[in-house]
């Protein structure tokens, strides 16, 4: 069974492969392009296929999501202008790190490769003028959710709670990271005279309400000292 379905995948991508490079060979259209993009696809569809089969094989969604990801990279570069298709990539493997740990929940490892691949893919999609301290600042609070996802995750040998609490600790870290990215990444745009007037009108307020206590406390201690 396994050998002719193999044979079937096999036989289709040679066929398909063969009719794109002829009609691109005779100038009928031009589809030579589109072979890597066939081949990436049917290779991932075999690892695909070998996940579904067996729960044995969830090492199968790793592969599988590689290929299929460089399938829709050349796919988003041939239909779109391309400038966001190599996140494809990381969120087909990012899902392909899921269905590992969604397969087998012992391989609860899977969910920081899974979570660093779907940082990786929004990183990918900022703009130019983004690029420097955010992308430092979407790198470290992404890392840190995945974390503290990873920290809500159910693990059969983590005693009492059944959750581990070790995550929380990089999460913490590198969330602090991440708003001081934040933080950075304003000083450098026009954002900061926001930030300056908040902060400072944040002073006033608190200084009104320090003087407003200190007025309430005195005439408070007058008004017992005559009762």
């Amino acid at each position: 069974m396994k050998s002719a379905n193999a044979s079937i995948i096999a036989g289709i991508v040679l066929i398909s492969a063969g009719v794109l490079l002829l009609l691109d060979l005779l100038n009928v259209i031009e589809s030579a392009a589109y072979v890597p993009m066939l081949i990436f696809a049917a290779i991932g569809a075999v690892f695909l296929s070998l996940f579904i089969r067996s729960p044995e094989n969830w090492w199968a969604a790793i592969p599988g999501s590689v290929f299929l990801g460089l399938a829709a990279v050349i796919a988003a570069s041939q239909f779109t202008d391309g400038g966001a298709s190599a996140s494809f990539l990381f969120l087909f493997m990012a899902t392909g790190f899921a269905a590992v740990y969604l397969r087998q929940r012992g391989n609860w490892w899977a969910v920081i490769p899974s979570g660093v691949m779907l940082t990786l893919a929004v990183i990918v999609t900022l703009p130019q003028d983004l690029q420097g301290m955010p992308v430092a600042a979407v790198l470290f609070l992404g890392m840190a959710a995945t974390f503290g996802v990873l920290s809500q995750v159910p693990v059969p040998d983590a005693g009492p709670a059944g959750r581990m609490k070790w995550p929380l600790i990089p999460a913490t870290v590198l969330g602090v990271l991440g708003v001081l990215g934040v933080i950075f990444a304003l000083q450098s745009t026009a954002l900061l005279i926001a930030a300056d007037i908040l902060v400072l009108t944040f002073m006033i307020l608190a200084g009104v309400g320090l003087l407003v206590y200190a007025y309430r406390a005195l005439h408070g201690g007058h008004g017992k000292a005559h009762g």
